[in-house]
């Protein structure tokens, strides 16, 4: 029986397989360009406005009136971050008392929130009392009702009481705005820490406020700084409250009553109101960098082991 060979014919050659579609692969690059693209245009969205108001306000308003569009300073100019900073005695904004007051005003909004809100959400976390559910549901009812509601009734009670014009009537009634939310936020974050630890740290002995203080509260922390960061802004930036209690003694004025005024003259330069809005944004953008690794680090990551 004989065996047949088959040979191949020179010169001929097998044409390779067409290269399959792979959507997988397709999808991750077209998802990984258009995910860059998105973030770019986030971006320059958020910074470039603020960076071309720090231009504005670091530039002369003869060089402004010449060439508004340019992205660059020919040249620094520091004159109207001095006149914004300097009294209205001296001819200047008085945005250095401004300044100050905003920042008494915002830390003690911070520390009396916190003080009250702290073991207000603990409470409502871990102790089971009659009206739980409710007490939680009226915090966030507050929020039911616009600022601008509460305004005369405010204003009439602590005009009545003695109050108006006052830097302590203001703290009052941001800290009645803000321990609601406060303990609605922080609340949330207690149930997350596992009840185990605090049973552990009972068990050899410890009280309820040790618990709180050494075991719950630390491991709440970026809660808590997150929080008081959140009341800080509101302390800071808040305008409508500001108005009716303080409006009428301008060495209590906040930043935003002094922007506003800027705002409100056309005798003020842009380069003036630019320097202003600067002030005002520096603070919280330099509070955010700081607080940064507390508001995305998870300190509670591996408290509890198995």
């Amino acid at each position: 029986m004989t065996q047949e060979t088959l040979v191949e014919p020179t010169g001929s050659s097998t044409a390779p397989a067409p290269r399959r579609w792979n959507r997988d692969l397709v999808e991750t690059r077209v998802l990984g360009v258009l995910r860059w693209v998105v973030i770019v245009v986030l971006v320059l969205a958020t910074v470039f406005p603020f960076y071309y108001m720090v231009v504005l306000s670091l530039r002369s308003l003869d060089e402004v009136l010449q060439r508004p569009g340019l992205l660059w300073p020919a040249e620094l100019d520091f004159t109207t971050y001095v006149e914004v900073l300097a009294s209205a005695a001296s001819g200047g904004q008085g945005f250095l008392v401004f300044l100050r007051n905003s920042a008494v005003i915002a830390l003690l909004t911070v520390a009396v929130t916190l003080v009250v809100a702290i073991p207000g959400s603990y409470a409502i976390s871990r102790l089971h009392f009659r009206g739980r559910r409710q007490v939680s549901a009226l915090f966030l009812a507050v929020y039911l009702f616009p600022a601008i509601l509460l305004a005369v009734p405010l204003f009439v009670f602590f005009s009545a009481i003695g109050l108006r014009g006052s830097i302590v009537g203001l703290l009052v009634v941001y800290v009645a705005q803000t321990v609601p939310i406060s303990i609605y936020m922080l609340r949330n974050y207690f149930e997350t820490v596992p009840v185990s630890l605090e049973e552990a740290a009972a068990m050899d002995g410890a009280t309820r406020r040790q618990i709180i203080l050494k075991v719950s509260l630390p491991l709440a922390m970026p809660a808590v700084v997150s929080n008081a960061l959140y009341v800080f802004m509101i302390a800071w930036n808040e305008f409508l409250f500001a108005l009716l209690f303080l409006a009428e003694d301008r060495e209590r004025w906040t930043v935003s009553l002094g922007l506003s005024q800027l705002a409100g003259s056309i005798e003020i330069p842009t380069t003036v109101l630019m320097a202003g809005s600067v002030l005002l944004t520096i603070p919280i953008v330099i509070i955010f960098f700081f607080t940064e690794r507390l508001l995305v680090e998870g300190l509670t990551a591996g408290a509890e082991k198995g």
